[in-house]
């Protein structure tokens, strides 16, 4: 059995056992789990869960899991480290940008259910190991396109899978309500609503989020800040209850004269000019 060393980010393991040969156990890595035969009862995570050859399993690091074999198990181990996807996210799509398989393999409910495969997808699913564990002997793994979409594939069987067991994700999906949600909290701290600040609060990459933005809300994300900035300031202002230097220490300039400048350059007024309209 393989273990992951320092620097491997994915290591693709097969052996089969007649009892397992570890005792319950947790992992600081990610594990893509397929039966290829044999059946028991997986335990995880207190769950008791009976396998059976066809059968699939997620882990994330700080499960903890091991295998109660019932007849010879033959097991093919997918294990990869955070970095594994990270590298990869050019080759990613769209939806895996927004919900990272670390995420979608955290989910709570992918470690109290069996997945029930249909045929269709069970073959799919059995062709996708063999794939897999087939180019296992090149060096370069973990740098393998082909090998990464097979990957990717696994976790388009297990949607597919959910969605026809009618089986609700309760895991980390972000929707727009989540993002403008965050934006409008933290619109005061300019740091907090950089680019880099908020792809890193949703896992996303700092070179898709402002084409995700814009396609997602018809605006680029420069400009919706800049916006919801200005008419927060503007309110501020038309209230006339704070003077001029409040209101620029609440939004983050660092003084009167700065937060002037910012208003002028997008309203061709200064905010006292505008005060008093």
């Amino acid at each position: 059995m393989q273990k992951l060393k320092q620097f491997e980010t994915l290591v693709i393991d097969e052996f089969e056992e007649e009892k397992f040969h570890l005792p319950e156990h947790s992992h600081t890595y990610y594990e893509i789990i397929y039966i290829k035969k044999g059946c028991g009862v997986h335990h995880l995570n207190k769950n008791l869960l009976p396998y059976k050859a066809g059968d699939l399993f997620v882990l994330s690091p700080d499960d903890e899991h091991y295998f109660d074999i019932k007849k010879s198990t033959r097991f093919v181990f997918i294990k990869f480290t955070d970095n594994y996807f990270n590298s990869n996210k050019k080759l990613s799509c769209d939806e895996f940008l927004l919900n990272t398989p670390e995420n979608f393999m955290r989910d709570k409910l992918l470690k109290e259910t069996v997945l029930k495969l249909d045929d269709p997808c069970r073959t799919i699913l059995k062709n996708t190991i063999e794939n897999i564990t087939a180019y296992n002997c090149k060096i370069d793994i973990s740098t393998s396109a082909i090998v990464f979409y097979q990957i990717l594939s696994i976790f388009g069987l297990i949607k597919e899978t959910m969605r026809s067991q009618n089986l609700q994700m309760n895991g980390n999906y972000i929707d727009h309500e989540q993002i403008t949600s965050y934006i409008h909290q933290n619109i005061y701290n300019p740091k907090l609503v950089q680019i880099k600040a908020i792809a890193e609060h949703f896992n996303i990459a700092q070179t898709y989020f402002s084409a995700y933005f814009k396609r997602s809300f018809s605006i680029t994300y420069r400009d919706y800040i800049n916006n919801l900035r200005l008419k927060l300031i503007e309110k501020r202002i038309s209230n006339n209850h704070m003077p001029i230097k409040q209101i620029a220490y609440e939004f983050g300039f660092t003084d009167e004269s700065h937060l002037s400048n910012y208003f002028k350059k997008r309203k061709n007024i200064n905010p006292s000019e505008f005060k008093k309209l």
